[in-house]
């Protein structure tokens, strides 16, 4: 009885384009399970990183190793070697990837405790200049890594989270960095792990996140006319009183209850937190009212509406135990109207990850997958996993591509909401700007959708005449089926 009502729930949504029940059940498939089974994997990236329209995956390990698996429709295959990607001695911690040199394709940052990487793309082939750029820093211990253009001028800066040393910012200075955290209030020497840029207070200008481990407090900078103070006492966002086990891992940004404010969710060692935008820069934290009573080891986070009802839901990875007893311990968090409900059991397949999460379109059939780091024993893995929505919820998507004047993904931390044809906002979307703990994602923002009638665009890039927004009207997203719509932004903006 239940699969014939399944089925005829189906055929009405392919008619009507709208949501139904059965959609929301999580179902995903291992994709090439042989091939991601190396143990220890701890950050998972994606990219295009050759520009043929699909997404690429970056995996780094404890043991140095670097993969990239290039996607040729929906097929893997681990090209680093082959590319020039190099495998090194010490653990790999962090990984992002941006267009720093404005040419049109993604280069890669990765960093160990001791060495720094800088792999410039050149046609999809890389080249290492860490050290020739400026970006090698030996005495700082790499946890998150994000690419902004923090200062406005048009070109990518990186932001590195660490979790021993001071923080750092190197400034994009024609291609070559200077480390300013120092200079502008950033060179926090608080056990800093996770970070998340985006424009807080709507001034105008990115402000940052930053979720520090070992008891310390987390901090909230804002930013003001290029400087940065720390607010987040004021805000009762730093959790002060954390005992020394305790602290701050990953972070997430994402409009939850599509206000069009962006709200924060921090996994923590100790108690997660979920941060609600009340406007005007001031937060509420709801995480238990909201259905999200989380305690223990919690590390990465990743927003994603893996169901197409245009509501963000929530993965958040962790773990139990510890060395070789070690379990992930997963949370796939539906959003039912701005209340959470886990919807994992503890043998489904997307219970597999204790490090990095990232979600991407890979097979470019409309919904959303999934990428999983697994780093402790004795089942590491790093698997990739195929989101098996109805074909009615594969449907009811669109993935927009945001690029600069000259073309280029270099708008992180843009803005991009939808609305309806009477102008009530569905759901709001930041460009990629820090995702997470051991993640990272250089590609299009995806939106689901409740149902395929048009929409309107609306996207707000950052620059140094303040907030400036563009919009493109009548958007049909059965016109974008397989590809982004992109938007560039007006050389007057």
């Amino acid at each position: 009885m239940w699969s014939w009502l399944a089925g005829a729930a189906a055929a009405v949504a392919m008619v009507t384009g709208v949501a139904t029940a059965a959609d929301r059940t999580p179902s995903f498939a291992p994709v090439q399970p042989g091939l991601f089974d190396a143990p220890g994997a701890l950050v998972t990236a994606w990219a295009d990183y050759d520009r043929d329209g699909d997404a690429d995956l970056a995996v780094t390990f404890k043991s140095g190793e670097i993969r990239l698996y290039r996607n040729d429709r929906g097929m893997f295959a681990n090209v680093a070697g082959v590319v020039g990607l190099l495998r090194t001695s010490e653990e790999l911690r962090a990984a992002a990837w941006g267009d720093y040199d404005g040419d049109g394709d993604p280069d890669l940052y990765l960093a160990s405790k001791g060495r720094k990487y800088l792999y410039r793309n050149d046609g999809g082939r890389f080249v290492e200049i860490g050290r020739v750029a400026g970006i090698d820093a030996p005495g700082s211990s790499a946890r998150q890594a994000v690419w902004i253009d923090q200062d406005l001028d048009g070109d990518l800066d990186l932001f590195v989270a660490s979790r021993s040393g001071p923080n750092i910012l190197f400034r994009n200075e024609g291609g070559r960095f200077r480390d300013v955290a120092a200079e502008l209030g950033l060179a926090d020497a608080r056990r800093s792990v996770g970070a998340c840029w985006f424009d807080m207070d709507e001034d105008g200008d990115l402000d940052l996140f930053v979720a520090n481990q070992d008891g310390d407090t987390d901090a909230m900078f804002r930013s003001e006319r290029g400087r940065f103070t720390d607010v987040a006492r004021s805000l009762g966002m730093d959790r002060a009183g954390r005992a020394q086990d305790e602290g701050g891992v990953g972070c997430a940004i994402g409009d939850f209850d599509n206000d069009g404010r962006f709200d924060l969710f921090v996994a923590a060692y100790g108690r997660s937190l979920l941060y609600r935008n009340l406007g005007s820069g001031r937060f509420a934290e709801q995480a238990v009212a909201r259905g999200i009573d989380l305690t223990g080891h919690h590390v990465a986070a990743a927003w994603a509406d893996y169901d197409h009802d245009g509501q963000l839901d929530l993965f958040v990875t962790g773990y139990t135990g510890s060395g070789t007893t070690a379990k992930p311990d997963d949370r796939l968090y539906r959003n039912r109207a701005g209340k959470f409900e886990n919807m994992l059991a503890g043998d489904h397949a997307l219970n597999a990850a204790d490090h990095g999460a990232q979600w991407a379109d890979f097979d470019s059939d409309g919904d959303l997958d999934i990428a999983l780091a697994e780093a402790y024993p004795p089942n590491g893995r790093h698997p990739v996993l195929r989101n098996e929505a109805s074909a009615a919820a594969r449907a009811r998507a669109l993935s927009i591509q945001l690029v600069d004047v000259a073309g280029h993904a270099t708008r992180a931390g843009a803005e991009v909401r939808l609305f309806d044809g009477k102008g009530r906002l569905l759901a709001s979307r930041p460009v990629g700007a820090g995702e997470g703990y051991d993640a990272q994602s250089a590609l299009p923002v995806h939106f689901g959708l409740a149902s395929l009638a048009p929409v309107r665009v609306e996207v707000t890039f950052l620059t140094p005449r303040g907030r400036v927004k563009q919009q493109i009207r009548g958007i049909d997203p059965r016109s974008y089926r397989g590809r982004p719509l992109v938007v560039r932004q007006r050389g007057n903006s």
